[in-house]
């Protein structure tokens, strides 16, 4: 008899163990399967919290099939303790495994409200948006420049919750002294810039910032970005070019962000300059006489004048040989490389196609065919003057 009652206990815990892994891995299988989220979503997990919390409140939005296998896949993965606190964004039929990586992963939020504060080559724009989780799509809620109006109620807002994200957005071509100055009104940001940052040192881009963060971190930040990036260029530079220094190469690349705004055009101004550079010709190139007049301090808001084309200035390339002694604006990481990689080109003038910079630039080989080019653009000029 004990022989029959050992033999019914042997075939039981058989029977249980392979009743317990095949529940296991079907737990496994759910946990890891596609979930029931029909849309994309925006989850908030507030500092504090815990995955209970953020379980149900995922379970209540129809996230997630099982809270309970939602938390113990967490406890068996060893992150329920890697809970951050941020907006993520939670995509269509995210799993569980997915979702529980969203939220431990740490780094920036990916979703929710932020605020950019753009600073632009004409004007310095504070941005308050919200991301559309059904579109992926930011939904701007207000925009201000705060030199020119009152704080709106909803930056305050934004400002007051604990998710709130921030960046500062450079455009290309702006000026250390604008970046400078933008940065001070930043009441996010923290400290003074003592020193103004060498002209061209500062990477054109989006960089996050935290409340609480220096202004010089900041401007740190942007010239580790810019070194980095001239320094690739100037590694993979072509043969032959008339520079004989990454510092000259970022003076070049400035100029040439002046000069247009279309990428696809700018290894076209670059061969322009590098063909008038190894000819021994002047450059001739108005921003860097309007640099000249300003510093880069602020827009020069005209026109500029005979006299001023003539007036000798260290940046003045209508006057002095070669390049100016320094950059005239920060340029991006495409003018960057179409200085060192120009097109191969015997272009040596260019003028605008029309009174639309975005129409871009009718090239020339000889004066000829340029002075054709100037007439035809003059027209347009006195068409839009009658």
């Amino acid at each position: 008899m004990w022989r029959h009652i050992a033999s019914n206990a042997l075939t039981f815990l058989v029977v249980a163990v392979f009743l317990f892994g095949g529940v296991l891995i079907w737990a496994q299988n759910e946990y890891s399967a596609e979930g029931p989220l029909d849309q994309p979503i925006c989850l908030q997990v507030q500092r504090g919290t815990n995955m209970t919390r953020v379980s149900e409140d995922l379970a209540d939005v129809g996230a997630i099939s099982s809270p309970v296998m939602f938390r113990l896949g967490a406890d068996y993965t060893d992150k329920t303790q890697s809970l951050k606190a941020g907006s993520y964004l939670v995509p269509e039929g995210a799993s569980m495994s997915q979702i529980v990586d969203i939220v431990t992963r740490g780094g920036a939020s990916t979703c929710g409200t932020e605020v950019v504060y753009r600073v632009g080559v004409t004007r310095a724009t504070v941005q308050v948006r919200e991301l559309d989780p059904s579109s992926g799509r930011y939904q701007e809620i207000v925009a201000f420049n705060p030199a020119e109006a009152d704080v709106p109620a909803a930056y305050t807002e934004v400002k007051a919750a604990q998710d709130t994200r921030y960046r500062v957005a450079l455009a290309e071509g702006v000026t250390s002294w604008q970046v400078v100055e933008e940065l001070s009104q930043i009441d996010v940001l923290e400290g003074d810039v003592p020193d103004l940052p060498v002209e061209g040192s500062l990477a054109p881009d989006s960089y996050e910032i935290v409340p609480g963060d220096t202004r010089q971190s900041v401007v740190d930040r942007m010239q580790r970005a810019q070194e980095v990036i001239l320094a690739a260029a100037w590694d993979g530079r072509a043969a032959g070019l008339p520079l004989d220094s990454p510092e000259e190469a970022l003076i070049l690349a400035s100029i040439i962000e002046k000069e247009t705004g279309g990428a696809e055009e700018r290894p076209q101004v670059a061969s322009v300059f590098v063909n008038r550079l190894n000819r021994g010709m002047r450059l001739q190139t108005d921003p860097t006489v309007i640099y000249g007049i300003t510093k880069g301090e602020g827009v020069l808001g005209r026109g500029l004048r005979q006299s001023e084309l003539r007036r000798e200035t260290p940046w003045n390339t209508y006057v002095i040989n070669g390049l100016p002694p320094t950059p005239i604006a920060n340029p991006g990481r495409a003018s960057i490389e179409a200085a060192l990689n120009p097109d191969r080109t015997e272009y040596i003038y260019f003028v605008a196609k029309t009174l639309d910079p975005a129409d871009g630039h009718n090239f020339a080989v000889s004066l000829d065919e340029h002075n054709r080019n100037v007439a035809a653009y003059r027209r347009l000029e006195a068409e839009r003057d009658n």
